[in-house]
C-alpha cells in the first residue's frame, strides 16, 4: 500500500483498512509463533502498512 493511495481514501476506508491490518498482523503473529511462518519479512511490511495508515489518519484529522 502506497501513502498516495491511502491519501484518496476516506477515514470510514481508512479505518476498515486499519482494521484489517491489525487482523492480518495478528494471524502473521499467531503463525510466527507456532513456527507456521516462512517468510519472516511479511511481518515488518504489515507493520509499515500499518504505520502509513496510521499517519494518513492523523494527517486527515489535522486538517
Amino acid at each position: 500500500m502506497k501513502a498516495s493511495e491511502l491519501r484518496q481514501k476516506s477515514v470510514d476506508e481508512l479505518r476498515q483498512a486499519l482494521q484489517g491490518e491489525l487482523e492480518a498482523q495478528f494471524k502473521l503473529r499467531m503463525k510466527k509463533s507456532t513456527g507456521q511462518l516462512g517468510q519472516s519479512h511479511v511481518l515488518k511490511a504489515s507493520r509499515r502498512d500499518i504505520a502509513r495508515i496510521k499517519t494518513v489518519l492523523s494527517q486527515k484529522a489535522g486538517e
